[in-house]
């Protein structure tokens, strides 16, 4: 298993792409779904949605277990707290701007 500390790849990287962020969420939505299941909901091969999922794994995303000669995966979301807390910073940021525009306008009301 990939942690934190060891992983190849960035998660920031890794949900760059659309196809990956949309695996995400397939992941997201089943305990476990297989390569063929996967691959049925693309318009690309077996071999690219693969290249994707290894991708994802890279970055301690996706698990993945053989089941006799399937391969099935999953999601590990723990990554995204990674990515959690980056919006939430700019969050902060962007709701501390808001809350001065409002008040200016207000202000320019008066």
């Amino acid at each position: 298993m990939v942690d934190e500390h060891n992983r190849l790849r960035d998660v920031f990287d890794a949900i760059a792409d659309p196809t990956r962020r949309r695996l995400i969420r397939l992941l997201a939505e089943s305990a476990e779904v297989p390569l063929h299941e996967l691959t049925s909901q693309f318009e690309m091969g077996r071999t690219a949605v693969s290249k994707h999922l290894t991708v994802l794994k890279e970055a301690g995303l996706v698990l993945d277990r053989k089941v006799g000669r399937e391969t099935r995966f999953r999601l590990n979301a723990a990554p995204l707290k990674e990515i959690e807390d980056w919006v939430g910073f700019y969050r902060r940021y962007w709701n501390a701007n808001m809350a001065r525009l409002g008040r200016l306008l207000e202000e320019e009301e008066e």
